[in-house]
């Protein structure tokens, strides 16, 4: 494996990959990587082969968080470089997923609390580790985990900087599936080929709403009216056959609802 840190991204069938690649510091990201992330995921946002993204890292590692080297740097750049990635990882416009073996600490558990749903190994470890150092962590990401785990967990995973196990996990809403030893890729494979599947209006205004923003029914009523989901979704429910949503991020109509290519590949790397 390269050990140059980096983030690479492949799109096969509709689903875009993001690996976090350093594998000697245990897929730790660097301020490089961090700074990339906003640029790879702007860029992927746009494509319109990519109906999903899967965040993973390389090996048996989620990742160990920030590089705790760079945080000997003055002032709070660091961390306004991972809060910056964490919300441009939150804001993209399509379903996310984290599927995370091994530890997902620190900033690596940050941008798993940014994706829409985690899907976790057996074994894997998590933890919010900002007490260990000394850190404060920002408000906006106090936040997001408070609106996922509830404010008791958060708390404890805050104050005391613990590692929890993936039964505690899933307990506490942390990650939404456990799969045994070797059967994520298979998962999560699985569940994404369901998600390109569906109704990416429905997606995109659900992914919004339950965000928390109020001030769009309007939109979203006129996209519906406009968009086709519904009467194609119903017309194929009664034809008994799989529809053909044409609604998409950033299009609409013909073009936006051309079929995938199923087994296409693109490799868009990003080296940090």
């Amino acid at each position: 494996m390269d050990p140059t840190p980096r983030l690479s991204a492949v799109v096969a069938d509709g689903v875009a990959t993001v690996t976090i690649e350093h594998p000697e510091k245990r897929n730790a990201l660097t301020p490089r990587m961090w700074r990339a992330l906003p640029e790879l995921l702007a860029r992927t946002a746009t494509d319109p082969a990519v109906r999903a993204l899967v965040l993973t890292g390389a090996g048996d590692v989620f990742s160990a968080g920030a590089d705790i080297g760079a945080l000997r740097e003055p002032g709070d750049a660091m961390q306004d470089l991972s809060v910056r990635a964490e919300e441009a990882l939150a804001a993209f416009p399509k379903p996310t997923l984290a599927a995370v073996r091994g530890y997902c600490v620190g900033g690596g558990a940050q941008l798993a609390v940014a994706c829409d749903l985690r899907f976790a190994e057996e074994g894997a470890r998590f933890g919010i580790t900002p007490a260990k150092l000394g850190v404060v962590y920002r408000s906006s990401s106090t936040r997001r985990l408070v609106s996922l785990v509830g404010p008791s967990t958060a708390k404890y995973l805050l104050f005391s900087g613990e590692l929890i196990d993936t039964g505690r996990a899933l307990r506490v809403g942390l990650v939404d599936e456990v799969l045994p030893p070797g059967e994520l890729a298979g998962r999560v494979a699985e569940f994404t080929r369901v998600l390109t599947t569906r109704s990416q209006l429905t997606q995109a205004a659900a992914k919004e709403y339950a965000a928390g923003r109020e001030d769009r029914d309007a939109y979203w009523a006129a996209q519906a009216g406009a968009g086709g989901d519904r009467e194609e979704g119903v017309t194929a429910f009664l034809e008994r056959r799989t529809p053909r949503f044409g609604w998409t991020v950033g299009g609409a109509g013909a073009e936006a609802g051309a079929e995938l290519p199923r087994g296409s590949r693109r490799t868009d790397q990003s080296v940090t």
